[in-house]
């Protein structure tokens, strides 16, 4: 199984006039109630509106984000899943509830975490 990153950036759903905001959160919860029912769920968040902090390598902590970030994650979902197909087909669900396009990302497996999770116990 591999996990992958669905995404949308921040600002994607400014067209969505205030008064339908609960039912896109009602549409938006039912897709990951669906997906924790098939146990594809691993997490899922909104962020802050362009809430960033830029930590450089000497410790420097400065509002971000990057100056260079044409655009930024407004929220977030990860999922498991036995393909790159299936991710395709939570975010079309994701996109549809949330009524703006979805990106979808593979995660890299990194086998030595993996390890050191399951030596912790984790």
């Amino acid at each position: 199984m591999t996990q992958y990153l669905i995404s949308f950036n921040d600002g994607a759903m400014d067209h969505i006039p205030d008064e339908d905001f609960a039912d896109v959160g009602k549409a938006s919860h039912a897709v990951v109630e669906e997906a924790i029912s098939a146990g594809v769920w691993v997490y899922g968040a909104g962020l802050l509106r362009q809430r960033a902090s830029v930590v450089g390598t000497d410790g420097m902590v400065t509002d971000g984000p990057f100056p260079e970030t044409k655009e930024v994650v407004g929220g977030f979902s990860v999922v498991e899943v036995a393909s790159r197909e299936e991710a395709l087909a939570w975010a079309a669900k994701m996109a549809v509830a949330c009524r703006c396009a979805q990106e979808v990302r593979d995660i890299m497996p990194d086998p030595e975490t993996d390890e050191m999770l399951r030596r912790a116990g984790s």
